[in-house]
């Protein structure tokens, strides 16, 4: 196992697990603590190699990193009373290791006190993110089109807001859980394109970013609270993207466009299991963005080739997105659609049509789609010009050749990036 993936699987667990043992007006000496066991666990495991049970190697050395600074901030006597560990010379006895549905527990418990509409939106999303999910301030700025000291701005104002009004996790009720769902899903959601596509340097895909995302989904449609429309319609999105992740990469692990991928190599039982939870979340009268682009997803899935794809239908679910869920980002894909329904002069009228935000002005998604359909026009040039800016703009050098595949044909300098 390698150990970057055990760090980003064990991370949220051991914040939320130890968040709910002391409190969460203590959540940054937890993560501090936390920090620590992975800097012991990144020094012996390269040595030693990883533990047996490296959940439980983490947790102690987490929790004994946790006691030690609550002594030195003079507030270990209270600790002590709450988790009644003794103190005899200096030995403290370590805390059973929480079983794994404990900790599955706790981290969505956490998920939800975090997603708390007390503290802006914006906030919730970036603290959220980064100390349950274990994603860096870079990810999440380039994720959220934000930059990085904006998304720590806002992640320090949530993490202030929980240590000065302290939540006790186990008093979450169902009307409490039932009234963020929706802002779980959006975390739950990002979690998984970020491993989709992923913004770390050197790795294109993570596949257990992927799948924890729809391991947590999974862990709310069982709950009291969570068996609604949106939380299936979910569920079938992140399946039905599944589906087709083993097709997404060659052999040396270069990056696919779509067209060129392998359907036979779509996971036929994640497809199935997609359009289950689909055709669930139609028994209801919500219609959500994650039923909308659910349904592109099954479309995809469905077609038999690139060129057989409905793609008028593919464009009315687009404009259907925009209007429940108006994002820039949907009307760009809409056009990529129109381009391949109608034609790209087609495509190109619904980009030029658009009123893009500077945020996206700025990414390297609106050059690659505005590259591509000015070459599929004739205006080479200019084409030329935008797909060298859309390298220049993106994240990784994977994204990087994942362009030059797409607009190669522009004309590109070998300099471009």
């Amino acid at each position: 196992m390698h150990v970057e993936h055990v760090f980003r699987h064990e991370y949220g667990l051991l914040v939320a697990t130890l968040s709910r043992r002391v409190g969460m007006q203590h959540v940054d000496i937890v993560e501090d603590a936390v920090q620590h066991a992975m800097m012991q666990a990144l020094e012996f495991w390269c040595r030693d190699d990883i533990p047996e049970n490296p959940s439980a190697w983490l947790h102690q050395v987490a929790y004994r990193q946790l006691l030690s600074a609550f002594r030195i901030t003079k507030r270990r006597n209270a600790l002590l009373a709450e988790c009644s560990v003794t103190d005899d010379n200096e030995s403290f006895e370590q805390p059973a290791v929480p079983l794994p549905g404990e900790m599955s527990d706790s981290l969505l418990r956490m998920l939800f006190v975090t997603c708390n509409d007390t503290i802006p939106v914006e906030s919730q999303l970036v603290f959220t993110l980064k100390s349950l999910c274990g994603f860096s301030i870079r990810e999440i700025a380039l994720r959220l089109f934000i930059t990085e000291e904006n998304a720590y701005k806002r992640f320090s104002r949530a993490r202030q807001h929980l240590k000065n009004t302290p939540v006790v996790l186990d008093t979450l009720t169902d009307s409490d859980m039932e009234a963020r769902l929706s802002m779980v899903h959006r975390v739950l959601y990002l979690v998984f394109t970020e491993g989709y596509l992923s913004s770390h340097a050197d790795t294109a895909i993570r596949m257990d970013l992927c799948v924890e995302a729809i391991r947590l989904v999974q862990l709310i449609l069982e709950s009291s609270f969570g068996d609604t429309p949106e939380t299936n319609a979910l569920l079938a999105l992140l399946y039905l993207h599944l589906a087709r992740m083993n097709a997404r990469q060659d052999t040396s692990g270069e990056l696919l466009l779509f067209e060129q991928q392998d359907r036979t190599e779509w996971d036929e039982q994640c497809i199935f299991k997609g359009l289950g939870f689909l055709e669930r979340s139609a028994q209801g009268g919500i219609v959500s963005r994650y039923h909308v682009e659910a349904s592109i997803a099954a479309e995809h899935c469905l077609a038999p080739s690139f060129k057989q794809t409905r793609w008028d239908k593919i464009v009315r679910s687009y404009e259907i997105l925009e209007h429940i869920a108006p994002s820039a980002l949907h009307g760009l894909n809409r056009a990529v659609a129109m381009a391949e329904w109608q034609g790209p002069g087609a495509g190109l009228a619904v980009l030029q049509s658009l009123n893009i935000p500077g945020w996206l002005d700025r990414s390297y998604h609106w050059h690659a789609v505005h590259a591509d359909l000015q070459y599929r026009c004739g205006d080479v040039d200019l084409a030329r010009d935008i797909a060298e800016q859309a390298i220049k703009s993106a994240p990784t050098d994977d994204i990087k050749r994942l362009l030059y595949k797409r607009l190669g044909k522009c004309g590109l300098s070998s300099q471009a990036g």
